[in-house]
């Protein structure tokens, strides 16, 4: 009862001064709220990574043979034959923590269409196993199979932009599709993993969903190569999970060093350590978004100082009064302190509300990806309670201190 009475008098005294209740709860309630939308964006660019480290996948090493020009890549050739499914082979042999392989071979692709549309995708040849250590997933139909690399089957699996391109009100799967001068029978569509972005640490990403995909062995042996052209575009290698992934690329590199006598006629892209540089850089972010939520907590901490030390000054007579009818200094410090506990409970909840819509405007207008965390929300409503009752700490202890015979004579 005590308290409830406490709590009525502290929201009646707060009340005979909106506006400048309002004005100090500003400080609280912008601090909080950019601390909440901060670490909702930060959670989710975290989530929005892994997921697009999910479509490299996570313990895979990737290969890719680089480009060059006629001349350059003529003289390269003259050491190295080029990226290789031999150069896979070689990896699962000979090192241990590598546990699989699969191979890709992009396409020469001058058209690809049906008889309901057309698209302006590629064609990719690629081995039985691409799509498990791509964590691709199926929408519909099958994956390739094994069977239909070893028999150079004319099948085609067609990503979910193509799918629409080519067949925009049909069922795709049982029809056919012609790429270049072949015909395709369609026995899968791919699931959209819908990615925010198309871009990951300069590495592109979403490219599968604009592409078409037939046997790696139909590839090779049925479509016309470009002069000088490696075997394949990329290697996947798929690392077992125990081992750093960084380590491992170390041990890779100096493999194909020796299989490709000293010529960088391919590029590495670790997924893991791409993961590792986006989690150092959303760390800096968060750490001076941070800085500037706690600073802006720290000024509403001192203007509820602020105001509550010129309220001991307007009050000086009551306070007088209230000691005089027999009040002790703890009734007058616990006052003090539910006043400015009060104000940073309140601009803590207005902060909540602020911070709620501003990560919405930031997401709706950035296209930044935004994961709700009740964490967030109840660490910086946490720390806005606490700034509020420490900073009202020192004026409540002024006013118990007064000299109730003085306070009773000012003015």
């Amino acid at each position: 009862m005590k308290y409830i009475t406490l709590f009525y008098d502290t929201a009646a005294e707060l009340a005979q001064h909106k506006l400048r209740t309002f004005l100090t709860l500003l400080g609280m309630i912008f601090g909080v709220g950019a601390v909440i939308a901060m670490l909702n964006i930060g959670k989710g660019a975290e989530q929005e990574a892994l997921k697009m480290i999910d479509s490299m996948g996570l313990y895979n090493v990737i290969i890719n043979a680089k480009e060059f020009d006629k001349k350059e890549l003529a003289e390269q050739r003259k050491h190295s034959a080029g990226l290789s499914i031999r150069d896979g082979e070689i990896s699962v042999a000979s090192l241990p923590f590598v546990n699989d392989f699969s191979a890709k071979k992009e396409i020469d692709t001058y058209h690809i269409f049906s008889e309901h549309g057309k698209s302006e995708g590629q064609a990719v040849g690629v081995s039985a196993n691409y799509f498990e250590l791509a964590h691709f997933k199926l929408a519909q139909g099958r994956l390739i199979s094994s069977a239909d690399d070893q028999r150079f089957k004319q099948v085609v699996l067609l990503g979910a932009n193509t799918a629409k391109s080519l067949f925009p009100a049909h069922d795709a799967l049982g029809q056919t599709v012609k790429i270049n001068h072949l015909w395709f029978e369609v026995i899968g569509v791919l699931a959209d993993p819908y990615l925010g972005k198309n871009e990951f640490q300069g590495v592109k990403l979403g490219t599968e969903q604009d592409q078409v995909f037939i046997p790696l062995k139909t590839a090779i042996h049925r479509f016309a190569d470009i002069e000088l052209a490696s075997e394949i575009s990329s290697l996947t290698l798929g690392l077992d999970q125990s081992i750093d992934s960084v380590v491992a690329a170390q041990a890779i590199e100096q493999l194909f060093k020796r299989r490709h006598n000293d010529v960088e006629d391919y590029e590495l892209v670790i997924p893991a350590a791409l993961l590792a540089q986006q989690k150092q850089t959303q760390q800096i972010f968060n750490i001076v978004m941070s800085c500037v939520a706690g600073i802006s907590l720290l000024v509403g901490g001192i203007g509820i100082m602020n105001i509550m030390l010129a309220t001991v000054l307007e009050r000086t007579k009551e306070i007088g009064l209230l000691r005089a009818i027999g009040a002790t200094e703890k009734d007058i410090r616990i006052q003090f302190i539910a006043e400015s506990f009060t104000i940073s409970i309140l601009g803590g909840l207005l902060g909540v509300v602020f911070g709620i819509l501003l990560s919405e405007a930031i997401s709706l207008y950035s296209q930044w990806a935004v994961s709700w965390s009740i964490s967030a929300i109840l660490l910086s409503f946490s720390i806005c309670a606490s700034i509020g009752l420490i900073f009202g700490v020192y004026p409540a202890i002024k006013a118990s201190q007064l000299d109730p015979i003085t306070a009773l004579q000012s003015d």
